[in-house]
């Protein structure tokens, strides 16, 4: 049920790094607000490939500062844009092709409004948020992407 964060809290409703499944619902329900016109999702899946090698599987790791810095993106993303609500949530661990990695939600009151912070949300997200990706390659092969 839509509910207005905007007027009874902070806009920053839900933010996690989590080893297990990543729920669409549960992301998109904390951005509901009814002075919301506009809600961008993003959803960051496990893909097949990566510069034309096929991948099996990826496995995420966070630094034990990961979730403050998340936290630091995402209110710096809700200070710059009317962001009504905002979830963002990623996952660590062990995941498969086509397992989801990664939500990001905004609500706004408009929908380029919405879009623009949903995609700053994201883009920050990947470069300032201590997260780093180990792919395995289907040779046998791997690689760290994201370490620094």
């Amino acid at each position: 049920m839509p509910h207005s964060p905007a007027l009874s809290g902070p806009p920053v409703q839900l933010l996690a790094l989590r080893d297990t499944p990543l729920s669409l619902d549960e992301v998109y329900e904390a951005v509901g607000d009814d002075t919301a016109g506009g809600t961008a999702v993003f959803v960051g899946t496990v893909r097949n490939h990566d510069g034309g090698r096929p991948v099996e599987a990826l496995e995420y790791s966070a630094h034990p500062g990961a979730g403050g810095e998340l936290r630091r993106v995402a209110e710096k993303v809700a200070a710059d844009f009317p962001v009504s609500a905002l979830a963002a949530v990623h996952r660590t661990g062990r995941l498969e092709i086509g397992d989801i990695a990664v939500i990001a939600a905004v609500s706004c009151p408009h929908r380029a409004e919405a879009f623009a912070a949903c995609a700053r949300l994201v883009e920050d997200l990947k470069h300032e948020v201590p997260i780093w990706k180990h792919q395995f390659f289907s040779d046998g092969d791997e690689e760290w992407v994201g370490v620094c």
